[in-house]
């Protein structure tokens, strides 16, 4: 007797089926063919983008408390196209985010809404692609400063807002936004780590919260997070990878929970975890060759000087092992961000780039403008950012540096593809975070 099947399963054959009848059309399409409909459709995008960020039509009005996701969600989009807006655009989204930002620090979702970390690393973010001194100038640190401290807890994580949800999340964006904005220190950072290391599952991937289910959008937010307060060799890497890897789907594209459908956001939020693994080599050959797999877990590190809590320090990869400052390693917490995104990338790709891109060109792409969760859905906004974030981390993912321009068959489609360069830990495009680091870092 055969088993009923469930509504997951029917759910996943109906979307292998529309991918697979795409892919199949594709496979049998002349060479001319394929190369226009993997071709990125860069001008009905921008249109698309600008457009939404001059006027939005009244069904945005339940997107009332995101308003800087939605400014962050186009800016970013259009830079990773290599293209920018007006300066009258420019300044009416500095003055409409400055409006956000709250007395006593932080953004909140829109002017006199309660400040939220959400959408203070939004605001930001935001902020930081705009660029200038206009745009820069106007994030009040100190009271940014302080907004970070009220919502800091006592077990080492974040609230999201007063009296709000404690999660990874909150640790990602109150971590993101100090690093970022240079001031990050010792009290923001004490027991973090030990917060987010509650958070990582058998499974390997990172919970919301401690005795929740892996979820990349965490996973991604946990590990972006140790790597910032340089306690990232704490984490089970090699579970990580491991839980990463199997979270590519048939599709090509990736899902964010173990037996759930593809969704093209997760080209960012899964596709990222393995930008940040292929700089943590050194880390994760070491826990790998230490790996346990009767148990399921790496033994522990070996080699270098134990330190008096009992974590190893190896100084061949001090800088990002050694928490805190230590005479014979000194490490600058806000400095971290910057010199990870400088560290040469020696390992390949631990998933499969192309058939990530042929998802996200073939299946996510609207060719109107815009980019989607999977096929029979509508674009938006968020699928659209973190379809192209996904997108171009997977291009110059064997990049040597971030000054060398992927070759040619890192990209699908025509070279035109390619797209700016994102920072892996803050996404944000690095011209824009370099200049924001040199403004943020000067007396």
């Amino acid at each position: 007797m055969t088993a009923a099947t469930t509504k997951t399963q029917q759910e996943q054959w109906i979307v292998e089926n529309q991918v697979f009848q795409i892919f199949d059309l594709f496979a049998d399409l002349p060479r001319n063919a394929k190369s226009a409909l993997v071709e990125l459709q860069r001008d009905n995008h921008l249109e698309y983008l600008t457009k939404g960020l001059k006027r939005l039509d009244p069904s945005f009005c339940v997107l009332d408390a995101n308003r800087p996701w939605l400014c962050y969600w186009i800016l970013h989009s259009i830079a990773l196209l290599g293209d920018y807006v007006e300066h009258e655009v420019e300044d009416n989204v500095v003055d409409f985010l400055s409006r956000c930002q709250d007395p006593n620090g932080g953004y909140g979702g829109g002017p006199g809404q309660l400040p939220h970390l959400a959408t203070t690393y939004a605001a930001v973010n935001a902020l930081i692609t705009v660029g200038g001194e206009r745009s820069l100038s106007s994030i009040n640190r100190e009271k940014v400063y302080m907004f970070l401290q009220r919502m800091k807890q006592p077990s080492g994580a974040f609230r999201m807002h007063d009296a709000g949800e404690i999660d990874v999340r909150a640790c990602y964006t109150a971590i993101s936004v100090a690093s970022v904005l240079n001031i990050l220190d010792d009290e923001l950072v004490q027991n973090v780590g030990d917060y987010i290391l509650s958070c990582q599952t058998y499974e390997g991937g990172i919970s919301g919260e401690p005795g929740a289910e892996a979820h990349g959008g965490y996973t991604f937010c946990g590990f972006a997070t140790m790597i910032l307060i340089n306690e990232v060799n704490r984490l089970d890497l090699a579970g990580l990878l491991d839980w990463v890897a199997f979270r590519q789907g048939r599709e090509g594209g990736f899902q964010g929970r173990t037996n759930k459908l593809v969704d093209s956001c997760y080209s960012f939020w899964q596709g990222g975890a393995f930008a940040l693994l292929q700089r943590l080599h050194a880390i994760l050959d070491e826990q790998l060759a230490n790996y346990a797999p009767q148990t399921g877990v790496a033994s522990g590190i070996s080699g270098g000087e134990e330190r008096s809590d009992g974590t190893q320090v190896d100084d061949k990869t001090c800088h990002f092992k050694l928490g805190g400052t230590n005479a014979s390693c000194p490490v600058n917490l806000n400095s971290i961000g910057y010199n990870f995104v400088k560290q040469p990338v020696e390992m390949e790709a631990l998933y499969q780039r192309w058939a990530l891109q042929q998802y996200i060109l073939l299946c996510a792409q609207d060719m109107d403008g815009g980019l989607k969760d999977k096929p029979g859905k509508r674009r938006d906004f968020y699928h659209t950012c973190y379809s192209l974030s996904g997108l171009s981390l997977s291009q110059h993912s064997w990049s040597q540096d971030e000054d060398s321009a992927p070759l040619p068959n890192a990209v699908m489609g025509p070279y035109a593809n390619l797209l700016e360069r994102t920072h892996p830990l803050f996404n944000v495009v690095l011209d824009q975070y370099y200049e924001a680091q040199e403004f943020f870092d000067t007396p």
